[in-house]
């Protein structure tokens, strides 16, 4: 989980931090959507509120593969799949939580999945 939660967190800032470089050559939205990836990069690296930004960065990414967004101005993600594999990532990372070693742990508590024993069904 933790790895998972930091290679989406690296990736997303590492976009932020392009869209924030080349922020002329895109203009508002370059800017917008920068500060948004860089957002969701960060709070992915230290845990804080994951599954909002995992579904974040998973929707950035998505505006960038059906080409809603521009791509950052150098793309290092210019493979389609590349992008696709980047939603799948971050949408099944928001699903699934930020993990025991995270900033959401530490303040609300680990959470701890409880299944009930199974009942019998009445007998007849």
């Amino acid at each position: 989980m933790l790895v998972l939660r930091a290679s989406i967190g690296l990736t997303a800032t590492a976009q932020g931090l392009l869209y924030l470089w080349g922020k002329d050559a895109l203009g508002l939205e370059g800017l917008a959507v920068g500060i948004l990836f860089l957002a969701a990069g960060v709070s992915l690296l230290i845990g804080f509120i994951t599954p909002v930004s995992g579904l974040l960065a998973g929707l950035c990414n998505l505006g960038i593969l059906l080409k809603w967004i521009a791509g950052p101005w150098f793309n290092s993600s210019g493979s389609r799949l590349f992008v696709l594999q980047i939603v799948v990532l971050a949408v099944s990372l928001s699903l699934l939580g930020p993990g025991a070693f995270s900033l959401d742990a530490r303040l609300f508590g680990r959470r701890e999945i409880v299944i009930p024993p199974a009942t019998r069904p009445p007998e007849y």
